[in-house]
């Protein structure tokens, strides 16, 4: 395997690491608006503990990213 091919692959696999933190955010999201739904005076609490997690999961899916474009740009 050459240079440029597994630049590729190791980009492709960086890649479909942001689906693990993109499905986890849709499960987050959908677990937050059925418990809102039960108990809507806990929305407050909720949301503040929802909006903390969910940005660590996006700082997830941006390191996945950032190693994706570095291995294909910056890595000779």
């Amino acid at each position: 395997m050459d240079l440029v091919s597994g630049k590729m692959l190791t980009m492709g696999i960086a890649i479909l690491a942001v689906a693990g933190p993109s499905i986890g955010l849709g499960l987050a999201t959908k677990a937050m608006l059925e418990s809102v739904a039960r108990q809507p005076e806990s929305e407050k609490k909720l949301s503040t503990y929802f909006w903390a997690g969910a940005g660590l999961i996006e700082a997830c899916a941006i390191y996945a990213l950032v190693v994706a474009l570095l291995v294909g740009f910056v890595i000779k």
